[in-house]
């Protein structure tokens, strides 16, 4: 895929969407930080009904902290692996009361350092929060980016790389978002919605469906 091409398919999702962001409820870069965490092999509407009753009952490190590990399961229990998550964040809580005076770090070492937190979570953060022009490639990323063109990669590193040096400067710190919500909705994994896609005539995706 040319440049060109790539830019007309920014400037139609931006033209769509023209501010994107996370479908994650948060007021805080330690919520999103949390709420990421919590998302892993979880949907964003689950995670959000967790959260919109943790996070009225503590939302801070010392807060999270102060419940415990049982006292946070009571709240995230509906998620996924919620046993090893609630683990990882009050480790990660106690990390940024003694070593981040209960910030949130804003560098991805530091990021990568907190227990549950992977270059994907660090990436999310730095983007979201934080306003830097990372992008955070999931299952849907690595789904869009392959299937139309736009970054093809064998895995997750090699997409992120390939998004990092070919997505056009303009676009890169909307471009996770574009892409995520575009793979969630329309570029679906089991069938891609060809006829209800704003990209379709410029996507080089082969067996693009009818109906």
């Amino acid at each position: 895929m040319n440049r060109d091409k790539r830019v007309a398919i920014f400037s139609t999702l931006r033209d769509l969407n023209p501010k994107p962001t996370t479908e994650l409820n948060y007021n805080s870069a330690f919520e999103l930080l949390v709420a990421v965490v919590l998302s892993a092999q979880a949907t964003d509407v689950g995670v959000n009904k967790a959260t919109d009753k943790l996070f009225p009952v503590a939302n801070t490190p010392q807060a999270i902290y102060d419940l415990g590990v049982d006292g946070l399961k009571h709240y995230i229990k509906t998620i996924g692996l919620f046993n090893s998550k609630a683990e990882n964040v009050i480790k990660l809580c106690r990390a940024l009361l003694d070593q981040h005076n209960g910030e949130v770090p804003r560098t991805r070492e530091q990021l990568e350092a907190l227990a549950g937190v992977g270059r994907k979570t660090a990436n999310v953060v730095l983007n979201t929060a934080f306003g830097e022009p990372t992008i955070a490639v999931d299952t849907h990323i690595f789904r869009v980016s392959n299937r139309t063109g736009i970054a093809p990669g064998k895995n997750v590193m090699e997409v992120e790389k390939r998004l990092i040096r070919l997505v056009p400067e303009e676009f890169k710190l909307d471009a996770h978002h574009w892409l995520i919500l575009h793979g969630r909705y329309v570029c679906k994994a089991r069938k891609p919605d060809c006829p209800q896609c704003v990209i379709e005539h410029l996507c080089e995706f082969k067996k693009k469906t009818t109906s």
